[in-house]
């Protein structure tokens, strides 16, 4: 079937009106396609990593050097997901903010405009697909259907200092719970992620 986009609109998940190039930090969540289980494995409650898992992890850590703006706080890679906080602009929550006189936030005299949590997100993914298909071609890493990731992905907007407690600690403990995990196929009951960040 053709895509219509009358027929096949899909809602955005994004934030209406909300400027994702402000500074601030973000609680991104990205799965593979048909949640594949590509990354390593979960052996008594730590993740392990396989070659595929430590090229994503290099990835991730090489975004600060793309996008001098920003700056990462807690991550994990799952088997077929990651959790990361990304700080878009600005010092982590609960650090103080450069002010101008005028108590307006200090911006740095610049051509270039912010990237969007949604652009580097997007770099990140075409960054380690690309890597990802030079393991499949050079060290027959398992291939992927189609994409090796799907096609959006999750972001919470981190508000205060206990939002990010809480997700940092739901980051860390994230692979001693992966038997509940809504994205482990075999998850046993899964538990739904937003009840973390409540």
């Amino acid at each position: 079937m053709r895509y219509d986009s009358e027929k096949h609109y899909r809602r955005s998940i994004r934030l209406q009106n909300y400027d994702y190039t402000m500074p601030g930090a973000y609680f991104v969540t990205i799965c593979t396609r048909e949640r594949a289980c590509l990354f390593g494995m979960i052996r008594d409650g730590e993740m392990w990593l396989n070659d595929a898992g430590r090229a994503v992890e290099a990835s991730w850590n090489k975004l600060p050097a793309r996008y001098a703006n920003i700056s990462l706080d807690g991550f994990v890679i799952m088997p077929n997901h990651v959790h990361g906080i990304i700080v878009v602009g600005a010092p982590l929550v609960g650090a103080p903010v450069a002010m101008c006189g005028d108590g307006a936030t200090g911006k740095r005299a610049t051509t270039r405009v912010a990237p969007t949590v949604g652009e580097i997100m997007g770099a990140f993914k075409s960054i380690t697909t690309d890597e990802y298909i030079r393991g499949v071609k050079s060290a027959s890493w398992p291939s992927f259907n189609v994409r090796l990731w799907q096609r959006n992905y999750y972001e919470h907007i981190i508000r205060d200092d206990e939002s990010l407690n809480r997700i940092r600690q739901y980051i860390s403990d994230n692979p001693s719970h992966w038997a509940f995990d809504r994205e482990n196929p075999a998850a046993i009951t899964p538990e739904p992620e937003e009840a973390w960040l409540a």
